[in-house]
């Protein structure tokens, strides 16, 4: 900004003291944020917390199995929604765990492309089912925690009329509290974070009318948490 000292400097005059370029730390006024409404039961049964609050509430569809049987209950549940078309993220995590190669080899899939632009949300548009990587889940709700980024498009979860989330067992937290906390800590080593950060509870839903629930208003008709047990 052209003459910003200058300005600056008026500005500071006219409140009657020296420009800062820091700002000064605010005192702390009130209660600590709340770490957890249920932090002793969810210390205790963390994943069973998880599906008891996605199941009832988010009526989300919960699965948990081991590494070993992750793709072959990856299959078993898109075929229980009815099969392909699938997209698939291109995280290699889910490569890693071997659901994307033995999605493809199963059933018409395709995988998401940093270099697609349009041809990911032609095919998003398309698919059945999206298949993502989920970064965390969040007990107290029963959400889960997605990154954005040029390989996992926010397409793949909203458009398809199911998502499957995979989720690592170690992954879930007591709340948006939490979250904060381990975002913070990432920030503080040093990783840059996604430009886009989704909080995603179950289906599509909404309450507006006569607080009566409807599922599939916008978005997926279908959640599916598949939770990897590593722990």
């Amino acid at each position: 900004m052209e003459n910003r000292d200058v300005f600056m400097q008026k500005i500071a005059g006219r409140l009657g003291r020296e420009p800062r370029q820091i700002p000064q730390p605010l005192e702390f006024a009130g209660h600590a944020p709340l770490t957890s409404r249920y932090a002793g039961q969810i210390q205790q049964h963390p994943c069973d917390s998880f599906i008891e609050y996605a199941t009832t509430v988010m009526q989300a569809h919960c699965e948990v199995a081991p590494l070993a049987k992750i793709p072959q209950l990856a299959e078993r549940i898109c075929n229980q929604y009815g099969g392909g078309p699938l997209l698939i993220s291109g995280d290699a995590r889910l490569a890693n765990v071997g659901i994307t190669a033995h999605l493809q080899n199963t059933f018409p899939a395709y995988c998401w492309d940093s270099a697609g632009g349009e041809e990911n949300l032609r095919r998003a548009a398309q698919a059945s089912i999206g298949v993502v990587y989920a970064e965390y889940g969040l007990c107290e709700t029963g959400g889960v925690v997605l990154f954005s980024s040029p390989l996992q498009g926010r397409a793949i979860s909203l458009l398809p009329t199911t998502t499957v989330f995979v989720i690592y067992k170690s992954r879930l937290l007591y709340g948006v509290t939490q979250l904060a906390h381990v975002l913070r800590q990432r920030v503080q080593e040093g990783e840059t974070l996604p430009s886009c950060i989704n909080l995603i509870a179950g289906p599509s839903s909404t309450a507006d009318i006569e607080l009566i629930k409807v599922v599939g208003v916008h978005g997926p008709l279908n959640a599916v948490y598949l939770i990897i047990e590593d722990c």
